[in-house]
């Protein structure tokens, strides 16, 4: 007799029990002391909440907890427990690998989801996703590298060869798909992609690669590794997505939380890129500042009580400030003032 236990997978959570109840109690949802089991109760609660897929672990995690708190998003997470519910909306906060997230979205497990775009790809459900708000963190480069000093400089070189790499469906449709590589060739050949799951970079040193295609951030893992680029396939970013079809637990309470939270993330992200700036100019000059603080949509100007001069408030790039400010004061401006933003509206 096997000793395997069944458990259940992450998505029987997400889907309201059965009401039924057999002759003498369902002991499934209860304890031997007849209590209701916490899992019974948690898949209870998750009635009438918008689902909310977030990454679980690494940047991407700590990046979109932090979002969550710009937006007043305010919840409680058990120890080792994957779903938490926010205290202050309807919404509960299921922890998912980012990998496995689309698939959520696009089958609608879940409303919402936080993940990265070269995952979405790499699902294949892309066509089922809406992506509803760039998020400005995670951002990376999908790209096919090889050793500097090797005898291959060039993406027709490895066609036929061997890849390694994690992301099996965008390097095969790189290579053996109905627009790639291996047909154009026309060599005959047909190019070997292995999976592997992390160290993609030691492949090609182990041998048992001709090139990879990994991720890359900074690329000084790469250079550590003797690798080089040669393609991108894509660059990526973490974004707020949902699926085209609406999630069947979108009520008319639930839906407008959607919109809202795009809202807020817009907001919590512009507070972190601009500041407010303000400063006094004379109108003759006026042209020349608004060239130079031309504002996300417009400045504001106002007339002062001496003639001739106006007050300018405008939000400016957080990492312009400096340069920004010098060239103001070139052009005239004085009292050149620069708050921070905690947070603000965009319009979105």
């Amino acid at each position: 007799m096997s000793n395997q236990v069944d458990t259940p997978s992450s998505s029987t959570i997400l889907t309201p029990p059965s009401t039924a109840v057999a002759p003498g109690g369902d002991r499934s949802t209860k304890s031997s002391f007849g209590a209701e089991s916490a899992m019974s109760l948690l898949v209870e609660s998750l009635k009438d909440r918008l689902l909310f897929a977030v990454p679980k672990k690494g940047r991407l995690m700590e990046k979109t907890l932090e979002l969550l708190a710009g937006a007043d998003i305010k919840y409680n997470r058990a120890h080792r427990l994957d779903v938490a519910l926010v205290q202050n909306h309807p919404i509960a906060l299921v922890f998912l690998p980012a990998a496995d997230i689309p698939r959520f979205v696009a089958l609608g497990s879940v409303a919402l989801g936080i993940t990265g775009q070269d995952v979405i790809a790499e699902s294949t459900h892309g066509d089922q996703i809406s992506e509803l708000l760039p998020l400005g963190f995670g951002k990376c480069k999908l790209q096919v590298q090889v050793p500097v000093t090797g005898p291959i400089q060039t993406l027709e070189g490895l066609s036929g060869g061997t890849i390694a790499t994690s992301f099996d469906v965008l390097a095969r449709e790189l290579f053996s798909g109905e627009n790639g590589l291996d047909k154009k060739v026309m060599e005959g050949k047909k190019t070997r992609v292995e999976h592997v799951g992390g160290s993609v970079e030691a492949a090609c040193a182990l041998g048992m690669a001709d090139g990879i295609v990994d991720l890359v951030e900074s690329g000084d893992t790469m250079r550590a590794a003797g690798l080089h680029a040669i393609h991108t396939i894509m660059s990526s970013e973490a974004v707020l997505i949902t699926s085209k079809t609406p999630h069947p637990t979108l009520t008319p309470e639930l839906s407008p939380l959607i919109p809202l939270i795009k809202s807020r993330f817009a907001g919590v992200l512009a507070a972190k890129r601009y500041v407010y700036a303000s400063y006094n100019i004379t109108r003759d000059n006026l042209p020349t500042a608004l060239t130079i603080t031309p504002g996300r949509r417009a400045a504001t100007v106002s007339p002062l009580d001496e003639e001739g001069w106006v007050a300018v408030s405008v939000m400016v790039e957080r990492k312009e400030v400096a340069k920004v400010m010098d060239e103001l004061e070139r052009t005239g401006a004085e009292d050149i003032l620069i708050f921070s933003l905690d947070n603000c509206r965009v319009g979105v």
